[in-house]
C-alpha cells in the first residue's frame, strides 16, 4: 500500500490529521518528536528540523522556502 492510500484509509477511519501524523510517525523516534514539536506549537523547532534535513541534502532552505510560497500568492 502506497502513502496515500494509508492516508486515504485513516481518513475513512475517521482520524484527524493529528491522528493521521501519529499513525503515519509510528516508532520513528524522529518523526514523533516532529509531531510533538507540531503539538506544542514549536515552529522554530520544526523551522530548525526543516533547515537541517535540507542542508544534509545540500539544499538551501531560503531559497527553496521562498519558491514554496510563491505557490500561495502570499
Amino acid at each position: 500500500m502506497n502513502f496515500v492510500e494509508n492516508v486515504k484509509n485513516f481518513m475513512l477511519k475517521g482520524l484527524t490529521p493529528k491522528g493521521i501524523a501519529k499513525k503515519l510517525a509510528g516508532d520513528n523516534p524522529i518523526l514523533n518528536n516532529l509531531v510533538s514539536m507540531a503539538e506544542n506549537g514549536d515552529e522554530k523547532g520544526i523551522e530548525k528540523f526543516a533547515m537541517n534535513v535540507m542542508k544534509e541534502q545540500g539544499m538551501d532552505f531560503e531559497k527553496e522556502f521562498t519558491e514554496f510560497m510563491k505557490n500561495f500568492n502570499w
